[in-house]
């Protein structure tokens, strides 16, 4: 797809209002980063040309003005909260950041555990990052938190918190997932610095919605689509409305939130007058880097049908809810979109049913789509992944890759010796076979290096994948999609 969205532009213009909020709060900001640091595909997706790493390439260029606090709810680390893309716990998740950020050269400055009642899992997190050298500090919960503004603001509501010691212009909160506590822990931190005598103010770096793009843009849509089992609704900013006489679009959670942050920043700093609205505290450019509407507008709107299947899925499994399938299948409605709108799925459906088993397909980079299906060795996404590097490479279809005199070993020794369930091989174990033959057979090796072009191509599915499956294709960058079908009737999946 070609690119719409002007990477380049987006982080001069981010990196320069930045600086020009520090400047506004006197040479301190406390700057709550929403979304995720490094791989935000969903932005990448949905915004062609976005770098799904730009924000931590952001905070890169700003590394001598930034240090980084991390957040974490006490209840989530209890609960082992997951990150569904990468299948870790959020605690784990922090333990994952903080490595990345500190290899770039990025300083972290601690870690706080939040909303902490004496959860043991939680003592337990403290405990690994005191004795890995990681500081960290524990904030409680506020009694009458977040409507007794006055006991809020006082000696005895933030001022109960540790106050963590920074030394750098810009502080980045941030969090493994939402709910994690950012926004006490700014604002803690602005108290403390004010009652030591010292400026210091508040922001919010958040990328969607898009204040500056119109309330029903598939790019806002896709946001809402993303969002579905949080219940989040994209709406006009009235306060902005009533303040400015000008259209911006926000989120029902920041509008419903906003008096009450307001009136504690205002009782903080003494400036009554601090924000008008709640897209007055964010810092979004992104709306000024897009430079192909079109294109972004298409790439919104596959972004949403791939998310309604992902619901179904989810529903399917006992994961997700009716409501959020309902909610995007609403969304699509309005845009007037339908799953024949992806390109992938009637191919592979008509593959399913012309052989009788599950099937797949790819849409290759140049367009055309190719098509696989479960065999007696390997499984119907196994196959695909192989047809698509053939086409790309310009090997003949007809012709085997690999030879299942290679293949059949491989799969008895994960039955018989391994003792896995699955009767065909995964696309990793395709994978590794077509790696090892690569290394004596030129046609194979050729096949071997198409495989990054897969990178960002579409996928669809007859059937639900097991995790292995699903994990390395999504490692793969394909962008996958399933039916909400099982592939089989093992109540085991």
């Amino acid at each position: 797809m070609e690119a719409g969205f002007d990477n380049s532009l987006y982080i001069h213009k981010q990196t320069e209002h930045i600086r020009q909020r520090i400047a506004q709060w006197g040479g301190k900001l406390y700057l709550e980063f929403g979304g995720k640091l490094f791989d935000d595909y969903h932005a990448a997706r949905v915004l062609p040309g976005f770098d799904p790493n730009g924000k931590i390439r952001l905070l890169y260029e700003m590394r001598e003005q930034a240090e980084i606090i991390f957040t974490v709810s006490a209840g989530d680390i209890e609960k082992t909260k997951m990150r569904a893309d990468l299948g870790i716990s959020y605690d784990m998740e922090v333990l994952r950041l903080i490595d990345d950020i500190t290899h770039m050269g990025i300083r972290v400055n601690s870690v706080v555990i939040t909303q902490y009642t004496g959860q043991a899992a939680a003592d337990g997190f403290a405990k690994k990052l005191t004795m890995r050298g990681v500081k960290n500090y524990i904030h409680r919960p506020i009694k009458g938190y977040p409507t007794d503004i006055a006991y809020i603001c006082s000696d005895e509501g933030y001022g109960a918190n540790p106050y963590i010691e920074t030394s750098r212009p810009l502080v980045v909160v941030t969090a493994p997932g939402p709910g994690s506590g950012k926004l006490a822990t700014c604002l803690s931190q602005v108290y403390h610095e004010i009652r030591q005598g010292r400026v210091a103010g508040y922001a919010k770096f958040e990328t969607f919605p898009i204040w500056n793009l119109p309330l029903k843009h598939p790019v806002n849509l896709a946001y809402e689509a993303a969002t579905a089992d949080l219940a989040d609704v994209n709406m006009i900013d009235p306060f902005h409305l009533e303040a400015y006489g000008v259209t911006t679009v926000n989120y029902n959670r920041d509008v419903e939130a906003f008096p009450i942050v307001r009136n504690i920043l205002s009782r903080i700093t003494g400036d009554e007058s601090v924000y008008k609205s709640p897209t007055d505290m964010g810092v979004n450019m992104a709306g000024y880097a897009i430079v192909d509407d079109e294109t972004v507008r298409a790439a919104a709107s596959q972004e949403i049908i791939r998310r309604y299947y992902k619901a179904l899925c989810d529903h399917k499994q006992g994961k997700g809810s009716q409501d959020a399938v309902d909610k995007i299948k609403r969304i699509m409605q309005e845009l007037s979109l339908t799953t024949a709108d992806r390109a992938v799925v009637a191919p592979a459906l008509a593959k399913s049913e012309s052989s009788g088993v599950a099937a797949a397909a790819i849409q290759l980079p140049d367009g055309p789509i190719v098509t696989g299906k479960a065999s007696n060795l390997m499984s119907a996404c196994s196959s695909c992944v192989l047809n698509a590097i053939k086409a790309i490479a310009g090997i003949d279809d007809s012709l085997t890759l690999i030879s299942p005199i290679i293949l059949e070993p491989i799969l008895k020794l994960k039955i018989d010796i391994l003792g896995s369930r699955s009767s065909v091989l995964k696309v990793d174990d395709v994978l590794a076979a077509l790696s090892i033959t690569a290394a004596t057979n030129t046609l194979t090796a050729r096949a071997m290096a198409a495989l990054p072009k897969l990178r960002d191509c579409e996928m669809h599915s007859t059937c639900m994948l097991h995790s292995g499956d699903e994990g390395t294709l999504r490692k793969m960058g394909l962008r996958l999609t399933s039916e909400p079908e099982y592939p089989s009737k093992d109540l085991f999946f």
